[in-house]
């Protein structure tokens, strides 16, 4: 997460799609100029994984999921729009939010013309469950900081690829780590169980990459996760970057470099190994674009791909170790 600002842009391009699903590469190489070079030992505090490993129902926070016309149980807000209904834990206790995936914020989502590669992941993200994502779940108090951050897919010169930034070196949590724009809710962004992190993921990712937000489609929101070591209660919202826009470092002092990762290299197996934590924490990561993508950020990566169905198998024994500064 951060305190606030990310550099490189490619332009659209259409792609094709392999026999399984996983978005196929072009032929032809992207070129990219970056404002500073990546570090592969990520100096900032342990954000706890997302764990790739974790798998069961939406217990927790009375998280509620589906496209259901009922009612979601729970102490959350609004009704779903389809056929399933809303899950949470026991009555939705604490602070639990009951508004199904697709319905939270729902003014603001849309999936209408989205490219055919995108649809594994719009049809995960309305089923998907929380203990499916991570083991960190808000608290049922209500606890934490509520905070969206953009997962923003586009069309690059490879094909579909993801947009991320690296934080600043100086910063005083995650610093030098890549990751998702976003952050915090600010008051005018509204209810944090509704539209409030999709107003924030929007208003943050222009805030540190000059993003232009009306070229961004939001299509799908994930379940809200827990990041434990910055208090930061997180809301996953799924973009699709229908018209690209410029994008690079806003502020110096937030943002390192801001840049894209084709999806094609993040489902290379050569590309992934397993981050350790000197704490003896395990969870996914990814070298590409000469960095090393752990924690959050990789967590849910690793989690889109695997319920989009793109996961291809890789060696969960090739090891990256961290230091005690990450």
């Amino acid at each position: 997460m951060k305190e606030r600002r990310g550099g490189t842009n490619q332009g659209a391009k259409t792609v094709g799609e392999r026999g399984t699903g996983v978005p196929m590469t072009h032929a032809s190489e992207t070129t990219k100029a970056t404002d500073s070079d990546s570090v592969f030992t990520a100096a900032g505090r342990y954000d706890g994984d997302v764990d790739s490993d974790s798998t069961g129902n939406g217990t927790g926070a009375g998280h509620g999921y589906g496209n259901g016309t009922g009612n979601g149980n729970g102490a959350g807000t609004g009704n779903g729009n389809g056929s399933g209904h809303g899950h949470g834990a026991g009555n939705g206790s604490g602070a639990g939010n009951s508004a199904g995936a697709s319905d939270r914020g729902h003014d603001l989502l849309s999936t209408d013309s989205l490219p055919s590669w995108l649809t594994p992941v719009a049809r995960a993200a309305q089923t998907v469950q929380p203990l499916q994502l991570s083991r960190f779940l808000p608290p049922e108090s209500g606890a934490g900081r509520q905070s969206g951050v953009l997962v923003l897919f586009g069309e690059g010169e490879r094909g579909p690829e993801l947009l991320l930034m690296e934080r600043a070196g100086s910063l005083r949590s995650h610093a030098g780590q890549p990751s998702f724009p976003g952050g915090a809710l600010d008051p005018e962004d509204g209810d944090p169980l509704t539209d409030g992190p999709l107003h924030a993921a929007l208003r943050e990712a222009e805030e540190e990459t000059g993003l232009d937000p009306r070229g961004v489609q939001l299509f799908a929101v994930l379940p809200r996760l827990f990041i434990p070591v910055s208090d930061f209660v997180v809301t996953p919202v799924l973009g699709w970057w229908r018209e690209p826009s410029p994008v690079g470092v806003v502020d110096p002092n937030e943002t390192a470099r801001v840049f894209t990762v084709p999806v094609a290299d993040l489902t290379d197996p050569a590309n992934r190994v397993t981050a350790i934590h000197p704490s003896g924490h395990r969870g996914p990561a990814f070298l590409v674009e000469s960095a090393l993508v752990w924690g959050f950020t990789a967590g849910v990566i690793d989690r889109i791909l695997h319920f989009a169905g793109w996961e291809r198998p890789w060696d969960r024994s090739k090891q990256v170790p961290l230091d005690w500064r990450a």
